[in-house]
């Protein structure tokens, strides 16, 4: 009597101790499962996932009725009798390890197992059983059997890196859980106790064993017929080809990285489970990252090419920034709303993660639209109005009494329509279009466009200062706007785990522009295209833009866009230098552009450029640029009076 009453204290002190321990788990965690942040592409559909537990957790009632008498026919047919302890399991699992002499069976229920990948009760030992038994005990008292089983699907272990039955279906057969047939049920329910060594990937004889297990234990509790279970297991297992996506790395998602890191904070980003809507076009994005590098190796291979050539490092650029062989950048932008439609920051991301999309390169000669647009709104300047292509003279610029361009092929024209200066890329003429219109005019024009501030030298007439891609195509999108710039952005909203937004972008535009301007200078991009320095792209469709080449060859520029779209991209060395021989924009940087855009155009239309009802000149003083306020109109007779200074004659 004596032992049994020293025994039942022992059981009560054991009880005691395991019951208050267990009290120590927070059960409300319990529903709260970590979900990978998923991101998703322009269209909806998904496009990367970023680190964590890739796990879609779904409702009980999304998840197919044959996968649940799966479930409970192999891991727990007494799981709607028992309390969370089955005491008929643990005699019968008891009895037939003793009559085998080892561990042949074991006696958790799934609120067990629940328990225990839930939260961390230890290791493999009589503790960890003792402690698990005990939450599961109040997990039983907590909670319902449907949330238990709930719980329990989207939480297990399922092989191949995922959680959760959601993810593991569409892993597998590429499929919501939903639509899972009885043998693809039966498959997923046998993994749960190996999901590494039964996966269907690597061991697919294994997983078939497994299945074919649990449907003859389907059987056998009354879940199906012996002829069901038959029919399952003649029907071949049609296994996903597809993997879904992972958190890859590539300027995309860095910049979507860093974007999350700015406007979430890091709880929110830690919680995970959130979903990231993106304005990236993948089809683009992809081409984009093929057709950069293809162009450039193109560039590598050219007979005489002297500088280091990628292939030459097989990848192996130890994670420096920055690279020794030639390099480049592509931005497009969708014109109505500025979202990102590719990026692409080089030629290889696992090689060099510096993104030259932000870097700042002497932009050239792809600055000449904004000092033609600067001059057009002045109201001095048409695009038919004569200019001399002829030399610039000692004292002939204003402030720059010395600087004297010349033009990049050494020849000089005389006197030319305004608009042949833009699209023939004439030094001598843009620099007196800039005179006219006034350095203060350009350098509002540039200020408004984002590219400011612009340095107080006229030389920025012909582009001899620096700006980012990024800015650059930003800019551009004011001419097919009509005047309008609209900020990039990538993140166009994101959504908790629950659905709610707790980031919405919201619409940066600036008017810098009239839209009279603007399809000015349109007209004589277009003629670029035409007859101009691009008149070598090959593209189906309407389009305006411009190279741009910087002294030396040392970057290699094109800017273009159709009516929907804004393209730029850059060419060269990451520490400045020659490129090659003529290595003009139109050479080396168009080529890409021209990929991208062909690829683009069958999705988006290149229609033609919309005419603003009435084309006038207007003024656009410093101050009115700056601020985004409306140009004032010019005096026609300002137009005559003007005429005289663009023949190259005074000052």
């Amino acid at each position: 009597m004596r032992l049994f009453f020293l025994a039942l204290l022992a059981v009560i002190a054991v009880c005691a101790l395991y019951g208050t321990w267990a009290g120590f788990c927070d059960l409300g965690s319990l529903q709260v499962m970590p979900q990978r942040t998923a991101i998703y592409d322009c269209n909806g559909n998904a496009f990367s996932r970023r680190a964590g537990e890739d796990r879609i957790v779904v409702p009980l009632s999304k998840v197919s009725p044959r996968f649940i008498d799966a479930l409970l026919a192999r891991e727990d047919t007494r799981f709607y009798r028992h309390c969370g302890i089955d005491a008929v399991g643990i005699a019968r699992a008891v009895i037939r390890n003793a009559i085998h002499l080892r561990a042949r069976e074991g006696a958790s229920t799934l609120t067990q197992q629940l328990a225990r990948n839930s939260f961390d009760l230890g290791g493999r030992n009589l503790h960890r059983k003792l402690l698990e038994a005990f939450v599961a005990l109040r997990i039983e008292r907590s909670f319902s059997k449907a949330q238990i089983l709930e719980c329990y699907v989207n939480r297990i272990y399922y092989g191949a890196g995922v959680f959760g039955v959601e993810t593991a279906s569409r892993t597998y057969f590429d499929k919501p859980s939903a639509n899972l047939t009885l043998g693809e049920a039966a498959m997923l329910a046998g993994l749960i106790r190996s999901p590494s060594r039964f996966s269907p990937f690597h061991n697919p004889q294994g997983a078939l064993r497994e299945r074919d297990t649990v449907l003859d234990r389907m059987a056998a509790v009354g879940k199906i017929t012996a002829a069901q279970a038959a029919q399952a297991k003649a029907q071949p297992v049609a296994l996903s080809t597809a993997r879904p996506p992972t958190a890859g790395d590539g300027y995309a998602m860095g910049l979507i990285e860093e974007a999350l890191a700015l406007n979430l904070d890091s709880d929110q980003l830690a919680a995970g489970g959130l979903r990231v809507y993106t304005t990236l076009d993948p089809a683009l994005q992809k081409t984009a990252e093929a057709a950069l590098d293809a162009e450039l190796t193109k560039v590598e291979e050219r007979p005489g090419y002297a500088h280091p050539k990628r292939a030459d490092f097989g990848g192996r650029t130890d994670g420096a920034a920055k690279t020794p062989y030639l390099q480049g950048a592509l931005l497009m932008l969708d014109n109505a709303t500025g979202g990102i439609r590719a990026i692409v920051g080089g030629r290889n991301y696992a090689e060099s993660t510096y993104n030259r999309v932000y870097a700042r390169r002497p932009v050239g000669s792809t600055f000449k639209p904004f000092v033609y647009a600067a001059a057009y709104a002045s109201g001095r300047l048409t695009p038919t109005t004569p200019v001399s292509d002829d030399p610039i003279r000692r004292r002939e610029i204003a402030g720059a009494p010395n600087w004297t361009p010349g033009n990049s092929d050494g020849t000089f024209r005389g006197l030319l329509p305004a608009e042949e200066g833009l699209v023939l890329s004439r030094n001598t003429m843009s620099a007196r279009v800039g005179n006219l219109a006034g350095l203060d005019a350009v350098r509002g024009v540039a200020n408004a466009a984002g590219l400011g501030p612009a340095p107080e030298f006229p030389s920025i007439y012909l582009g001899s200062f620096e700006c980012s891609l990024r800015d650059l195509v930003s800019a551009y999108t004011l001419f097919p706007n009509g005047g309008v710039r609209r900020q990039p952005y990538l993140i166009s909203r994101v959504e908790d785990a629950r659905g709610k937004t707790i980031y919405q972008a919201s619409a940066q535009e600036t008017r810098a522009l009239s839209p009279g301007v603007c399809w000015m200078v349109t007209a004589g991009l277009q003629k670029v295209m035409e007859r101009g320095t691009g008149a070598s792209a090959n593209f189906r469709g309407t389009v305006a833009g411009k190279t741009g080449t910087t002294n030396d060859y040392k970057d290699a520029w094109f800017v273009g866009y159709t009516r929907t779209l804004t393209c730029g991209v850059w060419v060269g060395l990451d520490e400045p230098a020659p490129i090659a021989p003529h290595g003009y924009g139109a050479a080396l940087a168009l080529p890409v552009w021209c990929d991208v855009m062909n690829a683009a155009s069958e999705r988006y239309a290149s229609r033609g450029f919309a005419q603003p009802e009435a084309v006038v000149p207007e003024v656009v003083r410093p101050g009115d640029a700056q601020s985004g306020g409306a140009p004032r109109k010019a005096f026609p007779s300002r137009l005559i009076n003007s005429v005289r200074h663009l023949f190259g004659g005074g000052d």
